[in-house]
């Protein structure tokens, strides 16, 4: 990991997929037609405090899900960008429109769709769950599988590796006036 490690450290965007990255990768319809995804929330604390920090954040998915749009709204997501044929471009896309170089981003990816975009990007990951021909490609594979605590896994290797853990966690640490141990 030491590798990956020196890369964040340049890390000013983290893209990722959304099916298989941030959910398991399951597409649940129910009885009316209507699908669901399940969103873990470590992944979104992470995510959250990742925006807080100043990461740039991007979800680039093939498909298109209202519970998607709702969920990058609540974490601060900038950037959604559904129904998408070609990530690279819309990588190309997010990078000229932020001012940041293809080497300052991180891209984390779960299947052949996910492989030019992880090529693409400085730095590249995937949750253990991905298919053979991606952790092959990439500079980190997470111990969690996609919707189980992979995102917040490579979130927290970027707050160490940048030096911001502790100001990842100070958000979360203060205590109203008055309360705590005494």
């Amino acid at each position: 990991m030491t590798e990956f490690h020196s890369l964040l450290k340049q890390v000013r965007m983290f893209a990722m997929d959304i099916d298989g990255v941030l959910t398991d990768g399951s597409i649940i319809y129910g009885n009316n037609g209507d699908e669901y995804k399940r969103f873990h929330v470590q992944d979104g604390l992470g995510i959250a405090a990742a925006a807080r920090l100043g990461i740039t954040l991007a979800w680039i998915t093939g498909r298109s899900h209202e519970g998607s749009v709702r969920r990058a709204r609540e974490l601060r997501v900038k950037h959604i960008v559904q129904e998408v044929s070609d990530k690279v471009l819309v990588l190309k896309e997010l990078c000229e429109a932020e001012g940041i170089p293809p080497f300052e981003v991180l891209y984390m990816g779960d299947d052949w769709n996910d492989i030019a975009a992880l090529q693409f990007a400085g730095v590249s990951a995937a949750p253990a769950n991905a298919v053979p021909e991606v952790r092959k490609r990439v500079h980190y594979t997470t111990a969690c599988c996609g919707g189980h605590g992979a995102v917040r896994e490579v979130c927290e290797a970027l707050f160490t590796a940048q030096g911001k853990m502790k100001e990842a966690l100070s958000f979360y640490e203060k205590l109203p006036e008055g309360w705590g141990r005494n």
